[in-house]
């Protein structure tokens, strides 16, 4: 059977962070041979678009400065959306999920709503009015739920890419109460670290699987590294401790772009600066391997 052509995207975009060394973290991995790594006979893989966000300095700055980029980044997601083909889009801070799940919900739109299973140390569900730092990539799901700054929550004219029945986040360990008061009220569905620990990662992603894929037409995974725990991943800007093993999230995630409805896959906050011996470059090697369909290519051709 051939298999949807992979479309690698870089998502080159550090404003959204207090650290913006992610920015890089797509051409620090293309430049070590994702694409081809990926790449299978009955599957092809290759970098569609590199999309660069312009420099900003002041909180005003990086805010519209990100809202330009989710712009031309959901541009660059549509066009491998209507070619057919599988966006794999590679951040990059977190701040680039407004362009990848808005062009999502938007292709999508006519059928129905799309689910979002989000993995991640952090809630990402700040609004301006919560937000000390007013750091964008605090603030993608507030704006995917239609919360926050118009410049973010209304991309294509309208608001709620993610309905809150729909979205799943798996792993949070660090949040702050403005992001976990909102959340809460709208009734998202929030798997936090201590129930990943108790029932196995494993366990909570079949969950969210079942409630992404109940009532819409389509739906996505958006991963954060920092998800890992940071012996696995050291290479984020944010890591936080007790995170999820690698290992756990490779079974897990195993084949989960086969599954009926997924339209998009995404990959995150890979900092090459604060990265040690590789180990974040490998890993994320290995989850997109695993995630993807045909996974046959053994992770000890790139220790070298």
């Amino acid at each position: 059977m051939q298999d949807k052509a992979l479309a690698l995207i870089g998502a080159e975009v550090g404003e959204g962070a207090s650290d913006p060394g992610c920015k890089w973290g797509a051409r620090a991995l293309r430049e070590r041979g994702l694409a081809e790594f990926l790449a299978r006979p009955e599957r092809p893989a290759g970098w569609s678009s590199m999309v660069r966000a312009r420099s900003a300095q002041s909180a005003a700055e990086r805010l519209d400065a990100v809202a330009a980029f989710s712009s031309r980044l959901a541009q660059a997601v549509t066009r491998a959306l209507r070619r057919g083909d599988l966006p794999v889009v590679i951040g990059g801070d977190h701040s680039c999920a407004v362009g990848t799940w808005s062009a999502v919900a938007q292709a999508h739109r006519p059928g129905g709503p799309i689910g979002l299973i989000w993995v991640d140390a952090h809630l990402d569900a700040h609004t301006p009015a919560t937000s000390h730092t007013q750091a964008p990539h605090g603030m993608p799901v507030a704006a995917l739920l239609g919360h926050g700054a118009s410049a973010l929550a209304g991309l294509y004219g309208w608001l709620g890419k993610i309905r809150p029945e729909h979205l799943v986040i798996v792993g949070a360990r660090s949040y702050e109460a403005g992001e976990k008061a909102l959340l809460e009220r709208l009734g998202v569905r929030i798997m936090y670290m201590p129930e990943v620990q108790r029932r196995g990662f494993g366990a909570c992603m079949e969950e969210a699987m079942q409630r992404v894929r109940r009532a819409t037409s389509a739906w996505g995974l958006s991963f954060d590294l920092d998800a890992l725990d940071p012996v696995d991943a050291p290479g984020t800007g944010t890591p936080v401790e007790s995170g999820i093993g690698l290992q756990a999230a490779l079974d897990a995630l195993r084949d989960c772009a086969r599954q009926p409805g997924c339209a998009a896959l995404e990959l995150v906050e890979y900092n090459p600066a604060h990265d040690v011996d590789g180990r974040t470059a490998l890993a994320s090697f290995a989850l997109l391997d695993a995630a993807t369909p045909s996974s046959t290519a053994p992770l000890q051709r790139l220790v070298a």
